[in-house]
């Protein structure tokens, strides 16, 4: 297995860019996997533009893999969107993990740039197949509902020379849609038994677009803190949790010690899953680096010692 622990945020929890270079130093020397953003256009929280965000962090570090957490790509231009994913994979001498998606019908963003939900999913499919042509072809033409080109080009193109291309959601749709378009899926919400639904459902579907996705490709995440549920700290995102989905935080959530998290890293494990995404709790520059050092410390030797890499064999 290839069980891997990345971190990412979704509100930007640092009192300045200090702090959070800090963290992103942190990651860089502590062995996490990858740096995820979320993607948000819209919010009175501050949340850092995602596509922006991890250019800067390909500039800042050397080791580190990155990705978006997952772009909403109905609001966005897949021309763009494939251009700047390419420059960043050239620049960052490929460790880029693009991740899309059709985005929440809840998100703010449809209603303040007064957007249509119900178009959200064809513009997604067509901007995939935009982006992934533009990714491997020299002249792209392309006739949508939503999107026309004429032999549009990029250069340079991605340097890995099969760039991943995961997909987020949960929905039947998002299925079709990882089984049509997806290298790897990212799940957003989904606990480990809908975990498991959606990754058996997807190896399903790809094999039968015969198209089917490595084993090692299927991702999930959740926040994590060190402590207890009580604390404080928990408080306003775990209500916030409960008032957007209606459900226990602390069965998302994983509250309590190292064993605490590295059990839930094992349940999605048993779901199929082995990327992962953990988010910290709290808000302040200490808190965030306390709890990030805490996983590095305590969580990734636990994950190293239970899911071994496999050993690389040197050519003969």
């Amino acid at each position: 297995m290839t069980v891997a622990v990345g971190l990412g945020l979704q509100d930007f929890p640092f009192a300045d860019a200090t702090g959070y270079w800090r963290w992103v130093d942190l990651c860089e020397a502590g062995g996490v996997d990858s740096l995820w953003q979320t993607d948000r256009l819209v919010s009175r929280e501050p949340i850092l533009e995602c596509m922006t965000a991890i250019a800067a962090v390909a500039g800042r570090t050397r080791r580190l893999k990155f990705g978006m957490n997952v772009v909403s790509l109905a609001l966005r231009d897949p021309v763009l969107v494939a251009k700047q994913c390419a420059t960043i994979d050239v620049l960052s001498d490929g460790r880029l993990l693009p991740a899309f998606g059709v985005g929440s019908p809840l998100a703010p963003e449809w209603k303040a740039l007064n957007l249509d939900t119900k178009t959200r999913g064809r513009k997604t499919d067509e901007g995939l197949e935009i982006i992934r042509r533009l990714w491997t072809e020299s002249s792209v033409d392309f006739e949508g509902t939503h999107y026309r080109l004429s032999g549009a080009s990029i250069s340079p193109r991605p340097v890995q020379p099969d760039l991943p291309l995961w997909i987020g959601g949960g929905s039947d749709a998002a299925i079709r849609r990882t089984a049509r378009f997806g290298t790897g899926w990212q799940g957003g919400p989904e606990r480990p038994d809908e975990a498991a639904r959606v990754v058996a459902q997807i190896r399903t579907a790809s094999a039968a677009a015969g198209r089917p996705i490595d084993d090692d490709h299927y991702g999930a995440g959740f926040p994590f803190y060190f402590g207890s549920p009580d604390d404080p700290a928990l408080a306003r995102s775990m209500q916030a949790y409960e008032k957007r989905t209606g459900r226990d935080p602390l069965g998302y959530f994983a509250v309590g010690d190292a064993e605490t998290i590295t059990a839930r890293i094992a349940d999605y494990v048993a779901a199929g899953v082995e990327k992962f995404v953990l988010r910290p709790v709290g808000t302040g520059d200490a808190v965030v680096l306390d709890q990030t050092r805490r996983l590095i410390e305590q969580v990734l030797p636990r994950v190293a010692s239970r899911w071994p890499k496999p050993t690389k064999v040197a050519a003969s």
